[in-house]
This record gives structure tokens, C-alpha cells and sequence, in this order.
């Protein structure tokens, strides 16, 4: 009998949730259907606009500025196959799921309660919530730290206690540079590990020549 297993293990893209101080791993989003595609669009930082010096038209002022766009799907329906297997799936259909991503994009009840009490108390300076560091994770080739920018959900089906069962959610993504976090902290590690990662790979990208573009020289 051979021991080939007839197809290669499937990797899941994701998010990584981690404590922006620590880099403690607080949670994993695994999407439950890699999207068909990943629309990332990078903002080149150039320096200046036709300053007629050419030592300034070629300089940049940081790492271009990328944004990323993904539209996953969320299906209870296997889980739904197995109720005694899925409790939470039964319950409450996709509502973990969603609330999951949901919870990314807002600042928790304990601390909007935190912040009516000082309020209500006259103190003046109130400090904004800090969200956790999320990373976008589509294999070993890209691990990006980023901001949620845009969560978009549309519930498609519901069981008949009206929690949803299946969803669309598109995700719109912001990656976080050296240039937004600086680079004493984990977000600015990440990226540069990033950065390095793909200055590496494009050493590997085959080579062309002047020949191949029907010119021999300049």
C-alpha cells in the first residue's frame, strides 16, 4: 500500500490577533475558506514631483503605503451535520464567528463603561482604546502586522432562530510600516522581517535581458 497521500496538506490563510506590547499570541482567526483572491494595492512614497533634480526624483520617503482587500465566505453547514459535535454551531450559527471579527474593529464594553464613569467624574484627559496587533497571515511567504480598515458582512441564510449560517465578509486591510509604528515594538520587527522576506525572494525572480525588449543597448 503507498503511503502517498494523493494531495498536498492545504494551508489556511488567517488572522493572528497579538498583545501590541508583548507579541503574545491572544488568538487565532483561521478563515474557514481561503478567498479565490487577495487584491493588494501599494502607494508609492515618493520624495517630491518634478523638482527638476534627479538625485530627489529618485528618492523615496518610506516604504510604500499597501492596502489589501480579501471577501471570505462563512458556512455552518458542516457544522450543522454534526450538532452534537458543534454546540456553538446549533446555538448560535456563525454569530462566534462573525463576533470574532467584529471584536477587531471595536473597543470592548469594559472599556466604553470605563470611559462614561471618568466622564461622569470630570476627568479631562481620556486615552483612546487600544486595539490588539493583527497580523494577515497567507502563508510563510507573507506575514504582514496590520489595521482592520474596513469589515463588511453580509448574512446570506439563517436557521429558524434567525442566526446566520452563512456569510460573506469582505475585509479591508492596511499594513502597518516602521514609518506608522516605529521600530522598537513588535509591529515594526514584523514588517521589517517582512521587508527582508520579499527583498529575498526577488533575488530569486529570473533575470531578463536588453534582448528580450528588441534592444541591444542605450
Amino acid at each position: 500500500m503507498s503511503g502517498f497521500p494523493g494531495s498536498p496538506k492545504l494551508l489556511r490563510g488567517g488572522i493572528v490577533v497579538l498583545d501590541p506590547d508583548t507579541g503574545t499570541v491572544l488568538r487565532v482567526i483561521t478563515l474557514q475558506y481561503n478567498p479565490d483572491s487577495v487584491t493588494r494595492t501599494l502607494a508609492i512614497q515618493a520624495h517630491g514631483e518634478a523638482s527638476g533634480d534627479l538625485t530627489e526624483a529618485l528618492r523615496l520617503k518610506g516604504p510604500a503605503t499597501e492596502t489589501i482587500k480579501v471577501d471570505i465566505e462563512l458556512d455552518a453547514a458542516d457544522a450543522l451535520e454534526k450538532p452534537e459535535e458543534s454546540p456553538d454551531a446549533v446555538a448560535s450559527g456563525l454569530h462566534p464567528q462573525l463576533a470574532a471579527l467584529e471584536a477587531l474593529v471595536n473597543p470592548t464594553a469594559a472599556y466604553l463603561a470605563e470611559v462614561h464613569g471618568r466622564e461622569g467624574s470630570g476627568t479631562l484627559e481620556i486615552v483612546p482604546a487600544t486595539v490588539p496587533l493583527t497580523l494577515f497571515v497567507w502563508g510563510g511567504n507573507r506575514i504582514q502586522p496590520m489595521r482592520l480598515t474596513e469589515l463588511s458582512i453580509t448574512e446570506e441564510a439563517f436557521d429558524p432562530r434567525l442566526n446566520p449560517i452563512r456569510a460573506k465578509v469582505s475585509l479591508g486591510m492596511r499594513v502597518l510600516t516602521v514609518a506608522d509604528v516605529g521600530f522598537d515594538n513588535p509591529s515594526g520587527n514584523l514588517f521589517l522581517a517582512y521587508l527582508r522576506s520579499r527583498e529575498a525572494l526577488a533575488q530569486r525572480a529570473p533575470a531578463g535581458s536588453l534582448a528580450n525588449l528588441g534592444i541591444g543597448g542605450f
